[in-house]
């Protein structure tokens, strides 16, 4: 009987391609908000890594993939499972949307960059137009959770379905409402307080307005 073969990877190999993986994403990020996605190439950002364009090629891919894996790496970010976690746990329709609120303040806040990147390039390249359209399912999707919540809680106005409840949410919290307010020059602060009021205010029954998280 032939011996068995046993496949080995070499941690110092396996560190040196996270490095050098790392370093393509970060020299993409930075190039993509400095001259803007359309005006880089590959071979800049290989340059920007230190790096051949080969090698960027076998460890991301080309500049729509370099995107995506940054993309999926900011989706991966804890804030959705702790904020998730807690909406589960909440007895109050308010904190329900208070915490909603301050999670995708915190998402958008924290990736303002690349939110802006991706919906420029989204406007000249297809795949990336599709990751964004990905991107906002999922995001519609994990609102529905805290629509389904308030539902839970019977705090939603009355016949408000989920989906529509859902809806509301993203009007409120999507993307281009924070970028809408805070290009306008409003604080985080400011914004959070604002759209948490107004989701607040479209989404809660009279009831749920007044029910109070149970602090015993």
């Amino acid at each position: 009987m032939a011996p068995s073969v046993r496949s080995y990877r070499s941690p110092r190999r396996n560190q040196a391609a996270a490095d050098t993986r790392a370093a393509i994403l970060s020299a993409a990020m930075r190039l993509f908000v400095e001259r803007g996605y359309g005006r880089v190439t590959v071979t800049d950002i290989a340059n920007a890594a230190g790096t051949a364009v080969p090698t960027v090629y076998a460890s991301i891919g080309g500049k729509s993939a370099i995107l995506a894996t940054l993309i999926h790496d900011a989706e991966r970010d804890p804030i959705v499972d702790e904020s998730l976690s807690a909406i589960r746990a909440s007895q109050s329709p308010a904190d329900v949307i208070r915490i909603t609120g301050h999670a995708t303040r915190v998402d958008n806040e924290r990736y303002r960059d690349l939110i802006q990147i991706e919906m420029s390039a989204a406007a000249t390249d297809e795949a990336v137009a599709e990751r964004l359209r990905r991107s906002d399912r999922l995001y519609i999707t994990t609102l529905r959770k805290t629509a389904a919540r308030l539902q839970e809680l019977d705090a939603l106005e009355e016949g408000l379905a989920v989906r529509k409840a859902a809806d509301v949410l993203w009007f409120y919290f999507g993307h281009r409402s924070w970028r809408l307010l805070v290009d306008r020059r409003w604080s985080w602060d400011d914004a959070e307080q604002w759209l948490v009021e107004q989701a607040s205010r479209a989404l809660l029954s009279q009831s749920g307005r007044e029910q109070q998280p149970d602090r015993h």
